[in-house]
């Protein structure tokens, strides 16, 4: 089986390396070829165009940044009659609404599709340890299971194709609920000069601590945002597609509106390829 991983950046690159481990064939596509020298190193045959790698592969598997680039890559008027026969494996952030409709426009000409977005960052995926949620039907997902596997050991049927989606959206807003609320804390206790050590001793304790907390402390405490897992830029288009999809289903949003403004003014500070835990910046300056 020959797999073609379009989209080879912070993510697509490690899931790539962990099929080339598998000694699975894989047909590697990215727009910057740089990236690509790796994967090639690695045993990976490169694809120059989108079209080169889907007409190499039965399976794509996709972690692109949105549903415009999935558009622009697998369903332009050069390659969207080349699906034909071929199992399209969405692992990127995108709403539940433009995953169903990629779906319908995939199955359109000919071919088929499902949805796995991960929770996790770079050093799950280069373990092999993400949390991977399936929307798909229950064959899809029996068919599918072991190659999903390599990317997390226990992938999770979530259910039709918009489910995961949604949970995944539902995840990565709890990315900046959290971060957000902590980097706060972390500012208030700074500024009464109150012990730090103190502080994360008794958070630790109760039921109010999550360990993203301990992950992110001393990034803030020594503004170091260097070297991102998940960009603040990222992290933004995840809270915009939220934004959209909670207003659809008629929830407040409030409370999120003022986070992503929080991430806004991170961007204005030029951390928008920072780590996403920059935020802090803009809470203490």
């Amino acid at each position: 089986m020959n797999i073609g991983v379009l989209g080879t950046g912070l993510m697509g690159k490690p899931l790539a390396q962990r099929l080339l481990q598998a000694n699975y064939s894989v047909i590697a596509y990215n727009r910057t070829l740089s990236k690509l020298a790796p994967l090639e190193s690695l045993g990976a045959k490169i694809a120059k165009t989108p079209l080169e790698a889907i007409q190499s592969a039965d399976v794509l598997i996709l972690m692109l940044t949105d549903a415009k680039a999935i558009r622009e890559v697998i369903l332009n008027p050069e390659t969207a009659n080349t699906l034909h026969n071929r199992t399209v494996i969405q692992m990127g952030t995108i709403s539940p609404d433009d995953s169903q409709t990629i779906q319908k426009e995939v199955q359109g000409r000919g071919g088929d599709y499902l949805e796995a977005p991960v929770l996790g960052s770079i050093p799950q995926a280069q373990a092999g340890t993400l949390l991977v949620m399936v929307g798909a039907n229950e064959s899809q997902f029996k068919q599918w299971k072991g190659l999903l596997e390599q990317f997390g050991e226990q992938p999770k049927y979530i259910g039709e194709v918009g489910t995961a989606s949604a949970l995944k959206l539902a995840l990565n807003q709890l990315i900046a609920a959290l971060t957000s609320g902590f980097a706060l804390s972390l500012g208030l206790i700074e500024s009464q000069g109150v012990d730090i050590a103190k502080f994360m001793e008794i958070l630790r304790e109760s039921a109010l601590y999550a360990p993203t907390f301990d992950k992110k402390l001393e990034r803030m405490r020594q503004r170091n945002f260097d070297n991102p897992n998940f960009p603040t830029k990222h992290l933004l288009k995840d809270v915009d597609l939220f934004l959209s999809q909670a207003e659809k289903s008629g929830l407040n949003t409030d409370g999120l509106k003022g986070i992503r403004n929080l991430i806004q003014q991170t961007t204005a500070l030029g951390l928008s390829d920072s780590d996403y835990s920059a935020l802090f910046s803009a809470i203490h300056q």
